[in-house]
């Protein structure tokens, strides 16, 4: 339903893939500007969620064994403070703008890194990591939130015994959106962005629920922060 995005290193992804909308605005050009952007004005303004609830969660959650999914520039994953001297991290995207600028900046880890669609399966060994994020990347998946949903069964097969998944999304209704942030939400919803507009804190939480029974749901500004742990 979503096409196929085939997993290949640092590859283009084709213009025809219905996923496409949502991570091609990721040019090079625009991830020099994303820190700004996104943390300095749309999230603490339009969705009314400061960097600093990003930068807790991952200090909180974070693993020697971690799969970051949607890494943006890898601005988290650079401030974030990690349990062990050296992690293994593997960095996973559609876009592979994304991938290259976040593997550069983290490259004191260095990062393996793996193209994929988070709505298929994602080619990664069963069990390998203690903590999976995604995080502000939902939004930007197509199809509404029980079609997203399997991206959280997928998630759960990755992560170990124990092993904590993370993450958060922008929410299209159930939550107080302002004027601003309305216009906006609308708008790049019109033009494949984001594609989250029935999106709910009751469907997020369903959806959650189906792969994780033991899980966390916190609302801020309209972004839903998520936890949920794989039984030991």
């Amino acid at each position: 339903m979503f096409g196929s995005v085939r997993f290949r290193p640092l590859g283009a992804v084709e213009r025809t893939d219905p996923a496409y909308a949502g991570q091609a605005a990721y040019t090079p050009r625009a991830l020099k500007m994303y820190d700004t952007f996104v943390y300095r004005f749309n999230c603490p303004v339009l969705w009314r969620c400061p960097k600093s609830r990003f930068v807790e969660a991952y200090n909180a959650n974070v693993s020697g064994r971690h799969l970051d999914i949607g890494v943006g520039t890898g601005l988290l994953l650079d401030e974030c403070r990690f349990p062990v001297e050296r992690p293994e991290i593997t960095l996973m995207d559609l876009n592979p703008n994304s991938l290259r600028a976040a593997s550069e900046r983290i490259a004191r880890y260095s990062p393996r890194t793996h193209q994929a669609n988070v709505l298929e399966p994602w080619g990664l060994e069963p069990g390998a990591f203690d903590s999976v994020a995604m995080t502000n990347m939902l939004h930007c998946v197509p199809g509404a939130m029980p079609d997203k949903a399997v991206a959280f069964e997928y998630a759960k097969t990755a992560l170990a015994p124990g092993g904590v998944l993370f993450g958060s999304t922008i929410l299209g209704g159930g939550v107080k959106h302002n004027f601003l942030s309305r216009m906006v939400h609308r708008s790049s919803n019109r033009r494949g962005v984001l594609s989250n507009l029935e999106d709910t804190p009751e469907s997020l939480d369903a959806a959650l629920a189906g792969a994780f029974p033991s899980h966390e749901l916190e609302i801020e500004g309209v972004i839903g922060l998520f936890r949920a742990r794989v039984p030991d």
